[in-house]
């Protein structure tokens, strides 16, 4: 036993030189790359210099590429809210007609208790078409006495009426909706010079 202990040290003792004879040749051959490195020749200027242009070009490119990338991020969110703002546009649009015929229909006289018991349905189905506009965000335009507004307002006549102020909405031919903020159809209206 004592003989492979002893075995043993020593292939670990000549081992330890060899490793010694070969750090030192390392550590020359590092020296040597680490003063090229540091004193770099003619040859590499050009590279690290078109080397670094390119790098910095790149960088401009992924800032671009990142900008443009959260600016489709906020249109696309800005697009989508304004998807579910107005999702009941076209439908509402689709119904402004028969609201007129409803409107329109309200008006007539009627003499006999069933056609004024038709009237009444007619009435019931009508204010239950403006609540459901309502609880959408669509509400009529106030037009008739308020000052004429070209968003809001569709002006298709003019009179001169000294009874009232300039520039007020006389009478309401047809009646405009506006949908949270944006206007579904103007009112059109009789204006006051």
């Amino acid at each position: 036993m004592e003989k492979e202990e002893k075995m043993e040290r020593e292939e670990t003792a000549e081992s330890l030189t060899e490793q010694t004879k070969v750090e030192p040749e390392i550590q020359k051959e590092e020296s040597v790359e680490q003063k090229e490195q540091q004193a770099p020749g003619a040859e590499a200027d050009p590279r690290v210099a078109e080397l670094e242009s390119k790098l910095e070009e790149t960088e401009n490119r992924y800032l671009r590429l990142q900008a443009d990338f959260d600016n489709f991020r906020r249109r696309s969110r800005m697009d989508l809210e304004a998807s579910a703002k107005y999702r009941a546009q076209s439908l509402i649009s689709d119904l402004l007609p028969a609201l007129d015929n409803f409107e329109r229909a309200m008006k007539m006289e009627v003499d006999n208790d069933q056609a004024k018991s038709l009237l009444q349905g007619m009435e019931m189905v009508y204010r239950g078409i403006l609540d459901a506009f309502k609880k959408e965000g669509a509400e009529p335009i106030e037009a008739e006495g308020k000052e004429f507004d070209p968003h809001k307002h569709q002006a298709v006549m003019q009179v001169q009426d000294e009874s009232v102020g300039s520039n007020i909405v006389v009478e309401e031919f047809q009646r405009g909706y506006i949908l949270k903020d944006r206007v579904i159809r103007p009112s059109m209206v009789k204006v006051n010079q």
